[in-house]
């Protein structure tokens, strides 16, 4: 992560209708506020137990060398399970950090699960009322499409708090979160810098609200009523550890509930650990089920953007409009996330 110096120099440089539940059109939301060095960040657990010995420890870490003051949620170190306390707790964390008006932004320490089972007990009337950029990806991606559909602000998939911040995810953040920027999100030089070279399936551009994230959370949320609704949306996905015919599975479960018909373009990230390496397996690569699934499509398709479950992933604008621009592997965001 750069230093807090040249984080300084960086900012010199540098919405169309909500649907409410039923389909009713809303006023613009506000955007959230921009950060600023010195300010107040929750931090919560919204899905999985805290279980590593140092990952509070690192998150604290990370926001502290943003220049940002952590502030822990009541209940980031409990455990009921596999998960970081109670439904009821994590929910009631999350709704303190959007309550408190000292905190501009909200922090996921991590990810794993369990972000799904509290939507139905957040006070969504008060977090509409408090817009802030929710930060965090994997599991947290059920935030993201629930804020994208109930309160309409954006957020950002980018790590989360206990993950590592290196250049490319901090100096996205800083560009996006504190600048207040519209930068050009990827392209050849990034793919350089982080050795992870991605691909035109469809080339092509098109202008969207980029919408979605971890592909496993997208395709489980599918028919709930807490989707956003994708029409028109550039649809960002990504995964991990999951083989070739689990992606094509869940891909399917899209394509059947007619996602692939409606959105504008397709940016498919990272999908660590997901290509089978046992030599006697018979069946498609990653690659194969992406390119027989987006092939087809008359929209552009990028394969391999550098988000997901990686290091250096970019932070990425869920609810902005941006441009894809598929043969040059890039994103532009087409108005600010912050006010």
């Amino acid at each position: 992560m750069i230093g807090r110096r040249a984080a300084l120099g960086l900012i010199g440089g540098a919405a169309g209708a909500t649907l409410l539940p039923g389909g009713l059109a809303a006023k613009p939301a506000r955007k959230p506020p921009r950060l600023r060095l010195g300010d107040t960040v929750g931090l919560v657990a919204p899905a999985s137990a805290i279980t590593l010995p140092d990952e509070l420890d690192r998150a604290l870490h990370w926001i502290t060398g943003m220049g940002l003051v952590p502030r822990l949620g009541a209940h980031v170190s409990e455990r009921d399970g596999y998960l970081a306390g109670t439904d009821a707790a994590r929910a009631a964390d999350v709704d303190a950090m959007f309550a408190d008006p000292k905190v501009r932004a909200v922090f996921a320490i991590r990810g794993g699960w369990g972000c799904a089972r509290i939507l139905p007990l957040l006070d969504w009337k008060a977090i509409a009322a408090n817009p802030k950029l929710l930060i965090g990806y994997s599991d947290n991606t059920a935030l993201h499409c629930a804020i994208a559909a109930r309160a309409g602000f954006p957020t950002l998939h980018a790590p989360n708090a206990a993950s590592r911040w290196e250049r490319a995810s901090w100096e996205s953040l800083w560009r996006i979160a504190f600048a207040g920027a519209t930068p050009v999100l990827g392209g050849e030089a990034v793919e350089a810098a982080v050795g992870r070279p991605a691909r035109a399936v469809v080339p092509g551009t098109a202008q969207g609200r980029l919408l979605g994230g971890n592909l496993t959370i997208l395709s489980t949320l599918m028919g709930t009523g807490w989707l956003p609704d994708l029409t028109g949306a550039v649809l960002l996905l990504e995964d991990i550890n999951e083989e070739p015919y689990r992606i094509d599975r869940m891909l399917q479960h899209l394509r059947l509930a007619g996602v692939f018909d409606r959105v504008a373009g397709v940016v498919f990230g990272q999908c660590t650990r997901c290509d089978l390496r046992d030599p006697d397996y018979e069946g498609f690569t990653l690659d194969e089920v992406l390119d027989r699934h987006f092939a087809g499509l008359q929209v552009p398709v990028i394969a391999g953007f550098d988000t997901g479950h990686v290091t250096d992933q970019l932070c990425l604008p869920v609810g902005v409009r941006v441009e894809l621009d598929a043969a040059a592997r890039t994103l532009r965001m087409l108005e600010p996330a912050v006010a």
